[in-house]
C-alpha cells in the first residue's frame, strides 16, 4: 500500500475515533437546557436523542429531548409561570415567530444557538422510559407536588415564512377563512 494511502487511512481512522458518535451530536444540543434544569432548578433530568419535525425548515431535524421532574409547593399553574420567569432570568429569549402553545404551557426559547420548546405539566403523560425514571426520583415534602418539564431542542434557525391569508392554508393544513 502506498505511503500516502496509509496516511490517508490513518487520518480517517483518527477522525472517526476523535469525533463523537452521530447520536451524541444532537444530544449536545440539550446540554444548555439540561444544565439549566438540573443546575439552576435542581430537577432530575434525562437527555435523549430525537428527530424533530421542524416547522421552520419543514424537515425532520436531528435534535434531542430533555425529560425532567421536580417538586413545587405552588401548584402546577403558578409553577409554570415561575418556571418561564426563571427561563427568562437565565438569559433565554423567545424565538422569533415561536409557533408554540402558551395555553398548554408550551413556550419556545432560544439561547446559545439552540431553540427549545419547553412544556410544564403534571402527572405521567409521555409514558416514556425517561419520564418514568425521572418521576420515580425523590420524595415530595409535606405540601409539595411533583411537576415535570419536557423540552425538545434543535439548532437555532430562522422562522419559515407564514402561509397565512384569506385564501391560503396554514402550515398545519387547516384552511383559514379570515373575515368571511
Amino acid at each position: 500500500m502506498p505511503r500516502a494511502s496509509i496516511l490517508s487511512l490513518a487520518s480517517v481512522v483518527a477522525a472517526l475515533i476523535a469525533a463523537p458518535p452521530a447520536s451524541a451530536q444532537p444530544v449536545k444540543l440539550c446540554d444548555v437546557a439540561r444544565a439549566f434544569l438540573v443546575g439552576g432548578l435542581h430537577l432530575t433530568a434525562i437527555v435523549d436523542p430525537d428527530t424533530i419535525d421542524d416547522w421552520r425548515t419543514k424537515r425532520r431535524t436531528p435534535g434531542c429531548r430533555v425529560t425532567a421532574s421536580g417538586f413545587t409547593d405552588l401548584g402546577i399553574r403558578r409553577e409554570a409561570v415561575r418556571f418561564y420567569e426563571r427561563v427568562r432570568a437565565a438569559g433565554w429569549v423567545r424565538t422569533p415567530d415561536p409557533m408554540d402553545a402558551p395555553n398548554e404551557a408550551s413556550l419556545r426559547f432560544r439561547t446559545s444557538g439552540v431553540d427549545c420548546l419547553f412544556n410544564v405539566y403534571e402527572g405521567v403523560l409521555l409514558n416514556t422510559e425517561s419520564e418514568l425514571r425521572v418521576t420515580g426520583e425523590g420524595t415530595a415534602k409535606a405540601g409539595e407536588s411533583r411537576y415535570n418539564v419536557f423540552a425538545m431542542c434543535v439548532p437555532a434557525a430562522a422562522a419559515a415564512p407564514r402561509d397565512v391569508g384569506p385564501d391560503s392554508t396554514s402550515r398545519r393544513g387547516v384552511r383559514l377563512d379570515v373575515g368571511r
